[in-house]
């Protein structure tokens, strides 16, 4: 299998950005119950206006999270571009009886996450904030060092241990937003699916990042698009928080009741914002519905 993705910076160290970029290229890899085998990278660079010095230091990032995943970075290509761009062409091997989809999920199932979501609020807060905001005591500083922890882990050992738990269906938390992802692994599982909010969990201040108005476009038009998904009511914050747009995000996999607390409980012991966050159900296929809001 083979998949791609790049994006603009969303941290202002170089390295960081490339370790993110890498680790989310290789996300929809795992997501599939496979491993990484090699990538090429991919990068727009503006040279006239940044030295190459600091694309190195970009692509060293990169190469530093692949050789923690154990892939080769056997070339690639780059560009000229008006803003600097980066990220991976990851190709990766499962055994057919070993791959996961988002349509295996069935009537029962629990639904578990294994990362705290909020990247998109955070991304935004950076951009909008003086560059101190990030620095030890920094208004930021503790959302932003949970967030790049959260966005640079790889998903290989959430992958392990959705395996050990019998996942049924997988699918990776990107920008489409929690909500989002797993509307699609309902629908393409024919159920309907039940989100604890109170569940979900959170990247520290995400919730004040959203009273401070920090949404980024994507998140507003995720929001816009699961809300006639949903059934019942739901408040703006937590329909916001929910829909946020993640880079580098978490696994979100199905699996049997009784395998779904252990699973959790080995991934927070191993780092992991993990959780139990809700369960499928038989019902109209897509449909979702948020309780405890």
């Amino acid at each position: 299998m083979a998949t791609a993705d790049f994006f603009t910076p969303i941290v202002d160290d170089a390295r960081t950005w490339g370790r993110i970029a890498a680790a989310n290229a290789a996300s929809d890899v795992y997501a599939m119950g496979a491993a990484p085998l090699f990538a090429l990278n991919l990068t727009g660079w503006p040279r006239d206006r940044l030295p190459l010095e600091l694309l190195g230091e970009v692509l060293a990032g990169g190469a530093e999270v692949a050789i923690e995943g154990g892939w080769a970075v056997v070339g690639g290509h780059t560009i000229d571009s008006p803003e600097p761009l980066y990220g991976q062409a990851v190709v990766g091997e499962v055994a057919e009886r070993e791959l996961l989809t988002n349509a295996g999920g069935r009537p029962g199932d629990s639904v578990v996450l294994t990362k705290a979501i909020g990247t998109g609020l955070l991304a935004t807060a950076v951009k909008r904030s003086d560059a101190d905001a990030v620095m030890p005591g920094g208004a930021l500083a503790e959302t932003y060092a949970a967030a790049v922890a959260s966005m640079t882990r790889l998903n290989l050992e959430a992958l392990t241990v959705a395996r050990r738990a019998a996942a049924t269906a997988a699918t990776d938390v990107t920008g489409f937003g929690l909500l989002g992802h797993l509307h699609q692994l309902a629908r393409a599982s024919a159920v309907t699916a039940v989100v604890r909010a109170r569940d979900v969990p959170l990247l520290p201040g995400a919730s004040a990042l959203v009273d401070a108005g920090h949404i980024a476009g994507g998140t507003r038009r995720n929001a816009a698009h699961v809300r006639p998904l949903l059934d019942g009511e739901v408040d703006e914050r937590t329909l916001t928080l929910l829909a946020d747009a993640q880079t580098s995000g978490g696994l979100l996999f199905t699996c049997p009741p009784d395998r779904a607390e252990p699973a959790a409980d080995e991934l927070r012991a191993s780092g992991h914002a993990a959780a139990v966050i809700g369960r499928l159900t038989a019902g109209e296929p897509g449909r979702m519905r948020i309780v405890d809001a």
